[in-house]
């Protein structure tokens, strides 16, 4: 392993960026990969750097349909295993960490919540071909419509677990109708030759989707080139859809107007998409056709539960555990097999009903988690029952110079994207399953003006201020339980003068130290519970 040891030049990567949504949360990495280079949880000798988007447009997000990531980041996500606990940015390294010494000069890029595992027979992944090289995994025509698909050239050679093929065009999240026009969907074959690759055999149709890809010196000189000529970004550029949709013979100019999967669109977008088209035609697209591969996206609350809970083939294959560097004491009757514990404290009374997760977290005797819920960062010693479907998180932030929390309450299937223009709309929005406007009545909370922070123009469940703020994270969490407990008895209820806020601004008020302290502290608690040596 090469974790806490200096790599050899050649054996590892020579820089490791991060990037970051703002400038807090570029100090909120910085103060974590400091912390783990302290611990010797990283490889030594490598540069690690981290790069915030300038003010604007954005390239990096918050995070919101994974909440729990999104005070400190995706790549820092907790995953049950290792010792300590390992992270999603330990997972990426441990499995990239052949192909350096298989690359050329160049970039790889990825994403931050997905973990690719894959066979190839024996056969190294090799990044050695000029241009854009791209993994591709096959998939249900389901899953292809929110990710990347390739559509790729007849293979002439016999089915391998790895091939190389050369790609004449790449759809971003398409419609089924468009893969079957496209010619991007092909007979699965896991079908044709199921005594190679047994898995997923049923299914008759596939599409390749993607996950990372590598860009040679040259292209990473003329993207770079351009950023100078156009100089300040004025719009939305995204590394998949708006580089590897201009590859390809295939690829023609539609994709420029189409603002389907923008998050904003800005009057320059089309044009400077347009001038990616023209920048990136003619350089060879390659992709690395993985046959024998999983793609898990790990990137929305469900997708979260299901593969640290209820996955059984990711946990075998990457050696996944229900409990994981945590003290639950006597917990052979309240907590299920089915339940996943991270780094977190566990009385002998509390309750844990099947697919949840708790992580971070302190849970006293009074505590009865349902089903299917997320706990984080909290401390919750108080009698409460947290309903099925719940997600609850506490946050440290620093608000005009004092220190103050508030816990975040949401359920799992919420939608904190979407959002409506006006006050007289928010019939349209839902909480924990139910109207938006009837849990704020039952809560004490009027609508008003300034019920919501931010942009006026795009009300959601993001920026509404309903989460109490006070001195102390007891305090929080009380006030969280009495919310939930005014929602389940249909009882109302008064959260008093307390300063509400957003999650959107508890993001922009977040006191990163406290909450590392708060994680740091639970740590020191659980070895010395456990009478082990760390």
């Amino acid at each position: 392993m090469m974790k806490g040891r200096a790599v050899q030049a050649g054996e590892f990567w020579d820089v490791v960026v991060i990037t970051a949504a703002d400038a807090r949360q570029e100090g909120a990495y910085r103060q974590q990969i400091a912390d783990k280079l302290a611990r010797r949880e990283l490889p030594l000798g490598v540069r690690y750097h981290v790069f915030s988007d300038p003010p604007g447009p954005k390239i990096g997000g918050y995070s919101q349909r994974l909440p729990n990531a999104s005070a400190l980041g995706k790549i820092f996500t907790a995953l049950p295993f290792g010792d300590p606990v390992y992270q999603m940015l330990d997972v990426k390294l441990a499995i990239y960490v052949d192909f350096p010494s298989n690359m050329r000069p160049g970039v790889l890029v990825t994403c931050a919540d997905d973990i690719e595992l894959y066979s190839s027979d024996g056969l190294a992944v090799t990044f050695d071909r000029p241009g854009i090289t791209a993994l591709a995994h096959p998939s249900t025509l389901e899953i292809g419509t929110t990710h990347g698909v390739f559509v790729l050239e007849d293979s002439d050679s016999e089915y391998r677990d790895l091939q190389y093929r050369t790609c004449r065009s790449y759809l971003h999240k398409p419609n089924i109708a468009k893969m079957h026009e496209s010619g991007a969907v092909t007979l699965n074959p896991r079908r044709l030759y199921p005594s190679r690759s047994p898995k997923d055999a049923s299914l008759s149709e596939v599409v390749y989707t993607d996950s990372l890809f590598y860009m040679d010196h040259g292209t990473v000189k003329v993207l770079l080139g351009f950023l100078e000529e156009l100089g300040a970004i004025s719009c939305e550029i995204d590394a998949y859809g708006d580089f590897l949709q201009a590859l390809g013979p295939d690829a023609t100019l539609d994709y420029t107007e189409n603002t389907a999967n923008v998050s904003k669109v800005e009057a320059e977008l089309a044009e400077v998409r347009r001038k990616i088209y023209s920048l990136l035609r003619g350089t060879e697209f390659t992709v690395i056709v993985l046959n024998n591969s999983k793609f898990c996206h790990i990137g929305t609350l469900q997708e979260y539960l299901y593969h640290l809970t209820a996955d059984t083939s990711l946990q075998a294959e990457l050696g996944l555990q229900s409990e994981v560097f945590s003290v639950v004491a006597d917990q052979d009757e309240n907590l299920s097999r089915e339940v996943c514990v991270i780094h977190s404290l566990l009385d002998a009374k509390c309750k844990v009903s099947p697919r949840s997760v708790i992580e971070y977290s302190r849970l006293g005797p009074g505590v009865s988690v349902g089903g299917s819920c997320v706990i984080s960062g909290s401390c919750i010693r108080i009698r409460c029952i947290v309903p099925d479907k719940s997600f609850v998180s506490s946050l440290s932030l620093m608000i005009d110079g004092r220190v103050m929390y508030a816990t975040i309450l949401f359920g799992i299937e919420d939608n904190l994207k979407k959002n409506v223009g006006s006050l007289s709309d928010l019939n349209a929005l839902q909480i924990f399953g139910g109207s938006l406007v009837q849990r704020l009545e039952l809560w004490g909370i009027q609508v008003s003006e300034d019920l919501f922070s931010g942009d006026q123009k795009a009300l959601s469940l993001w920026n509404i201020r309903i989460f109490p703020c006070y001195a102390t994270m007891e305090e929080s969490v009380s006030a969280a339980a009495e919310m939930l407990e005014a929602m389940n008895s249909k009882s109302q209820m008064r959260l008093g003068g307390a300063r509400r806020v957003s999650v959107e601004e508890m993001l922009s008020y977040k006191n990163v130290d406290e909450m590392l302290r708060f994680r740091q502290e639970l740590y020191e608690e659980i070895r010395r519970r456990r009478g082990a040596s760390y």
